[in-house]
């Protein structure tokens, strides 16, 4: 490894737990999950975030804006929610002497991190247009396509427990989602921290750690992380074991599984697993760095059967035993 290879990995180590450090100061517990959203957001990714109401979502997301210098708009999904009131609109201007053109009028996805709550209350119609500019990180109104100014992270969330009227994200659609996270209940202890900080008169404040340039060479260092052959193929047998048509998959599989995963998570495993190993101080990938992102890359690309549903069983169940019965390669 050269240097200059080993100084990318120790700044980017450094700012990581810097970021880590900032959003820790506003965010009580859930370590983990900031861990995981700041590194889907370095993999040039996108989260679903699945927790019940006031466990601190939007507060999570305005937090790393403020710490990244980003800018941030939120958008609460309902069912009268227009393509238009995403994206934006064409709107006619009357100038002084009394002529109409038409003006376009930015959405709210013109923004470098974006708050889609409650995504599974908006109709599919909706839906698709926010996740067509997550894709193509672009958007097409009045006849022209406008790019979207990078970095672009969309964090959608859902709640778990409120289920009518809303509109299932379809499993196409989830795919395109890097990971899915969730939100836990806070424990005694971190409610006690909780209203001690928000019930003083002042609140805790962050600093900014990044800004947008920073993240794109961040992103850029993870891509070019190197990865082994045979670490690769450990991540290809994880993938592979997920699908029930497979010989040598775990019964579990065969029992519960009704689809694997697409070959878009075997790519969400390999980003995540390159932004891993770097902030393990790794200038390479590891099958470690493989397990830690295993599940929020794939728990919402396994789909499970009737069977599966009946008896309440959990995708991390499923993952977590195939973890257990696919052999490591030492590279």
């Amino acid at each position: 490894m050269t240097t200059s290879g080993s100084e990318q990995v120790e700044k980017f180590q450094e700012k990581f737990g810097q970021v880590k450090d900032e959003v820790s100061n506003v965010m009580v517990g859930n370590d983990e999950v900031i861990m995981h959203v700041m590194t889907c957001l370095l993999a040039k990714g996108h989260v679903l975030l699945e927790g019940i109401p006031g466990v601190g979502k939007t507060k999570l997301v305005q937090t790393l804006a403020d710490v990244l210098d980003l800018s941030f708009s939120r958008i609460q999904f309902t069912p009268d929610l227009m393509p238009g009131d995403i994206i934006g609109t064409n709107v006619v201007n009357e100038d002084d002497k009394g002529r109409k053109t038409f003006e376009f009028q930015s959405g709210p996805i013109f923004a470098n991190m974006v708050l889609a709550d409650e995504i599974n209350r908006a109709t599919p119609k909706t839906q698709s247009a926010l996740l067509e500019a997550m894709q193509e990180n672009s958007v097409s109104a009045g006849g022209k396509t406008r790019k979207l100014d990078q970095p672009v992270f969309v964090l959608a969330t859902q709640n778990p427990i409120e289920m009518e009227g809303t509109y299932p994200l379809p499993e196409a659609q989830m795919d395109r989602f890097l990971f899915k996270l969730k939100l836990d209940f806070p424990s005694a202890e971190e409610l006690h921290t909780i209203v001690d900080r928000t019930t003083q008169r002042d609140e805790p404040s962050v600093t900014r750690v990044l800004d947008k340039d920073r993240i794109l060479q961040m992103r850029d260092v993870a891509r070019e992380m190197p990865i082994a052959k045979p670490v690769q193929d450990y991540a290809v047998r994880l993938a592979l074991a997920t699908h029930p048509e497979e010989a040598n998959c775990h019964n579990m599989v065969k029992k519960y599984v009704r689809f694997g995963v697409s070959p878009r998570g075997i790519q969400a495993v390999i980003l995540g697993a390159k932004v891993a190993a770097l902030l393990n101080r790794r200038s390479y990938v590891a099958n470690d760095d493989v397990r830690s992102v295993l599940l929020p890359a794939l728990r919402h690309r396994v789909l499970l059967n009737f069977e599966a549903e009946a008896e309440q069983l959990e995708t991390d169940e499923i993952l977590n035993a195939i973890l257990e019965s696919v052999a490591e390669v030492k590279a």
